[in-house]
């Protein structure tokens, strides 16, 4: 069964609200890294860390590999890519009726002349 597009956004962007996620995305985007060598980069305990990540997890945006006693994470980019698709198509929304408002206050067409 698949999953809902708006249910997989919601995920990605609660996620990514919170700085402390995002530092570990952005540490992730240079190597894997342990857990432990993520949360010791953070002023918050072990556990706190470990909440963060099963956050990033659920929305897809961590992958956790067990290696014996030894947790890798992995950054996994592709639902980055999905919901700055749909800003995209957002942004180019507001870009067009932002032009549109311009020429219709300027008194110019489409191609930027005066009638």
């Amino acid at each position: 069964m698949g999953e809902h597009p708006a249910d997989l956004l919601d995920r990605v962007f609660t996620a990514v609200s919170d700085p402390t996620r995002r530092a570990i995305l952005a540490r992730l985007a240079d190597s894997d890294a342990r857990v432990t060598d993520v949360a010791g980069a953070f002023p918050i305990s072990l556990n706190s860390t470990s909440k963060h990540i099963r956050v990033l997890e659920r929305a897809g945006l961590v992958r956790r590999n067990v290696r014996g006693r030894e947790h890798i994470l992995t950054l996994e980019a592709a639902p980055l890519a999905e919901a700055a698709e749909w800003i995209e198509h957002y942004r180019r929304f507001w870009s067009d009726q932002l032009a549109s408002l311009d020429a219709f206050v300027t008194g110019r067409d489409e191609t930027g002349e005066a009638p």
